[in-house]
């Protein structure tokens, strides 16, 4: 199996929670369909929602919660 990546569609901050006080949209080990979302990029107090394009697992994050992203940049590996 195949390792993939999802990346940061912009530039921005981001997070992998919908609110401070709200779990994690997915954590590593979770399964992950086409269309779940993974996080949310915030773009001058615009969210938009990072949405996997890939099924399989998570193995990994690869940016922290509240990290400043760039477009294109790697966000998660997925197994799959």
């Amino acid at each position: 199996m195949a390792n993939q990546e999802i990346r940061s569609p912009l530039p921005g901050t981001f997070y992998r929670r919908p609110a401070p006080d709200q779990p994690a949209y997915k954590e590593e080990g979770d399964s992950l369909a086409k269309g779940d979302t993974i996080g949310l990029v915030e773009v001058m107090k615009s969210f938009h929602e990072v949405k996997s394009e890939v099924e399989g697992k998570v193995t990994k994050f690869l940016v922290e919660n509240e990290d400043p992203v760039q477009a294109g940049q790697p966000l998660v590996e997925v197994e799959g």
